[in-house]
């Protein structure tokens, strides 16, 4: 079996808070419209695990998501060459991890959301996933 990857995927809370993704059970990730974006979402796998970040408004990752599909086309954008997959939720954070404490963290100074804050999807080492989840005082659930 491949070997699990990590992600860090963008909603405004405003747009498509985690607690929406909770109350929904699950939500096809659409709206991405760049190219890099474009090309992590089809890289992901069934299984993998997305850092949940609320931009603009709160500026904090607040949870865990899981990809549960491959990358299919982007049903809002038919005809188009976009992609999206379908996520569900895993955990909330115990304590949001904010974007202020992710740049005074040393070890996170190679963070996605710090080498590149303007793209919506983005791979994230494991590393940097567990302290995450460890700065947000959450551990995975059994099977999560």
């Amino acid at each position: 079996m491949a070997k699990s990857q990590y992600w860090l995927i963008k909603s405004e809370p405003s747009v498509y808070a985690y607690s929406q993704l909770e109350q929904d059970g699950r939500t096809e990730w659409t709206g991405v419209r760049n190219f890099e974006a474009r090309n992590n979402l089809r890289a992901m796998k069934p299984g993998d695990l997305c850092l949940y970040y609320h931009s603009n408004e709160g500026k904090a990752v607040v949870a865990v998501a899981k990809v549960l599909t491959e990358a299919g086309p982007d049903s809002t954008a038919p005809g188009e060459d976009w992609a999206s997959v379908e996520v569900g939720p895993v955990v909330a954070l115990k304590e949001p991890v904010t974007l202020a404490t992710v740049k005074a963290t040393a070890e996170l100074k190679d963070f996605p959301l710090i080498t590149r804050g303007r793209l919506s999807v983005t791979p994230v080492t494991a590393e940097h996933f567990k302290r995450i989840l460890a700065m947000g005082k959450t551990k995975l659930p059994k099977g999560g």
